[in-house]
């Protein structure tokens, strides 16, 4: 099992997560973080730190997120690791908690 970032994330993208994650198997995107879920240790140190309350173990996924398993997966393979705690966009507040920001995902 692993933990999953989800949608609201996006435009959001704080990184407190990433700080105290032990294995650094954060991904950053343009605007969204993503969990390797190969590297994931399922520790859960990661969900109580999102401020955007954004990510969740796999099998407890809110419904209509399921996808966000999949779309995880594939862009950890692609956008680079972040192991290290950086300013969050100048907008994150705005952004915080808005419904349908899937199609604001910048690849």
């Amino acid at each position: 099992m692993t933990f999953v970032v989800t949608e609201n994330c996006i435009k959001c993208k704080y990184t407190d997560c990433v700080e105290v994650c032990p294995v650094d198997c954060f991904y950053e995107g343009p605007n969204f973080l993503v969990i390797h879920p190969d590297e994931c240790i399922d520790c859960a140190l990661c969900e109580p730190e999102c401020p955007a309350e954004a990510i969740f173990s796999e099998d407890e996924l809110p419904e209509g997120q399921e996808e966000f398993i999949a779309l995880n997966a594939e862009l950890a393979e692609v956008w680079p690791n972040i192991s290290e705690k950086q300013d969050p966009p100048a907008d994150a507040e705005e952004w915080d908690g808005k419904p349908g920001k899937r199609q604001h995902l910048e690849r």
